[in-house]
């Protein structure tokens, strides 16, 4: 397939899902029931957390966290205490459970309290994978259950940390659709450019099915050459 080929079915895909119409049928609907900054990254994080397995699935649970919270996931953040926590007792997301969303409000205030937010960890330079690996950091500096750390991925440890990309797809993205929030401003989505997400689904339309090292060669082709103005725009497929 010749790049413009490639292009043409990139811009074709964004243009069949950055529709409104799309919002209540994904996992980014969660954070849209929200106009509040912090409650929409923190509903956004912890959805995008959990945003693997069928779609109904993730929106369910992702729901069921925010209600868990009492609709209101920056205050229970901030105020919440040890005793609150039990509220996710039983919750469960395939390999995600009470454990591990009971760590993670620990650390989403810590954050908060400490460093005024998710955005200012998450874009402390203009080194995408830093970021994320020095996020991952300071998300596990508190005393922590070893298996949660499995739900941060880390880029500098090879991995492709597609679902906090797609977490930061949606707060930097300036959208005029509607879809992606773009509430962010301290990274500009050309320094998105430098993620490594990969794109099973593209590779499943395109119909590529060798080695692993596919998915970096097509991201580096979607997401580097065809938009370098709104590189994040070729990334919209990858959630489709």
């Amino acid at each position: 397939m010749k790049q413009a080929e490639l292009k043409e079915l990139l811009d074709s895909t964004v243009e069949r899902y950055n529709q409104p119409s799309f919002i209540e049928e994904d996992p980014i609907c969660i954070p849209h029931q929200f106009s509040a900054k912090e409650d929409i990254e923190i509903a956004g994080f912890l959805t995008a957390t959990i945003a693997w397995g069928k779609r109904d699935m993730i929106i369910r649970n992702a729901q069921s966290m925010i209600e868990r919270m009492d609709g209101a996931p920056a205050d229970f953040v901030r105020n919440h205490t040890t005793d609150d926590l039990q509220v996710f007792d039983g919750f469960v997301h395939r390999t995600f459970n009470s454990v591990d969303i009971k760590y993670f409000i620990q650390a989403l205030q810590y954050i908060y309290l400490n460093f005024g937010g998710l955005e200012t960890v998450l874009c402390s330079s203009d080194n995408l994978s830093d970021n994320i690996h020095n996020f991952k950091q300071q998300f596990f500096s508190l005393h922590h259950p070893e298996r949660t750390t499995k739900h941060v991925a880390d880029p500098l440890k090879g991995s492709s940390a597609k679902r906090i990309c797609m977490f930061l797809r949606w707060m930097v993205r300036k959208d005029d659709n509607g879809v992606d929030f773009g509430i962010w401003n301290k990274l500009s989505p050309s320094q998105m450019r430098n993620s490594r997400t990969s794109l099973p689904r593209l590779m499943q339309i395109l119909a590529i099915r060798r080695a692993r090292r596919w998915c970096s060669w097509i991201t580096t082709i979607s997401c580097w050459n065809f938009s370098t103005v709104q590189p994040l725009r070729s990334k919209i497929s990858q959630c489709s």
